[in-house]
C-alpha cells in the first residue's frame, strides 16, 4: 500500500499522529491533514513540500524542538521513544563514535544551542558522528538567519525521510 493510501485510510487522530512523528509544527501537521485525502504518493510529498514552504520562524523552532541533540543517545532513548520507529537509524552513525567525539558533540551542541536558540538539525541517516561533528563545526559561524534556513532544510529531509518511512 502507498504512504497516501496508507494516511487516507486513517482516522483523523491516527493520520494527525502519523504527521506529527514526522513534523512537530503544528502548523504544518494542520495543513497535511487539511489537504488530505492524497491523490498518490508524488502529490502527499508536493503538499509536504508546498507546506513546508509556508512556515515561518516560530513553527520550524516547534519541530526543532521535537529532536534530540546531536549524539546524546540517552536523551534519544528516553525523550524519543515515540517516534523510536520512525527515527530509527537516523543518528546510527553515533552509535559507532568515539568518547572524543562525542564530547566534541556534546560541547558544540550546547555552543550551538547557546548561539543560536535552538538546537542543531542536520539530516543525520547515513552520516558518521566525525561527518556530523563536521558539519556543525562548518556551521556554528553563521548568523541565525542562514541557521534558520540551514535547519529548515534538513527538518525537511528529515521529514520526508519519515514520511516514507510510514510505508513500512
Amino acid at each position: 500500500m502507498s504512504i497516501a493510501a496508507k494516511l487516507n485510510a486513517c482516522n483523523h487522530n491516527d493520520a494527525r499522529t502519523a504527521l506529527a512523528n514526522c513534523c512537530a509544527a503544528e502548523k504544518w501537521v494542520v495543513s497535511m491533514l487539511a489537504q488530505r485525502p492524497y491523490a498518490n504518493d508524488a502529490s502527499l510529498f508536493a503538499v509536504c513540500d508546498e507546506v513546508a514552504a509556508t512556515l515561518t520562524e516560530p513553527d520550524w523552532l516547534e519541530a526543532f524542538a521535537a529532536h534530540p541533540l546531536i549524539g546524546d543517545v540517552d536523551s534519544l532513548r528516553k525523550k524519543y521513544a515515540a517516534t523510536k520507529q520512525l527515527a530509527a537509524g537516523e543518528q546510527s552513525g553515533v552509535e559507532a563514535a568515539s568518547e572524543t567525539t562525542l564530547r566534541k558533540l556534546t560541547m558544540l551542541n550546547a555552543a550551538y544551542l547557546q548561539r543560536f536558540g535552538f538546537i542543531f538539525i542536520v539530516f543525520a541517516t547515513g552520516k558518521s558522528a566525525d561527518e556530523m561533528l563536521a558539519i556543525l563545526k562548518s556551521r556554528i559561524g553563521n548568523d541565525r538567519q542562514q541557521e534558520i534556513a540551514n535547519a529548515a532544510a534538513e527538518q525537511l529531509k528529515i521529514t520526508r525521510l519519515r514520511l516514507t518511512k510510514l510505508a513500512d
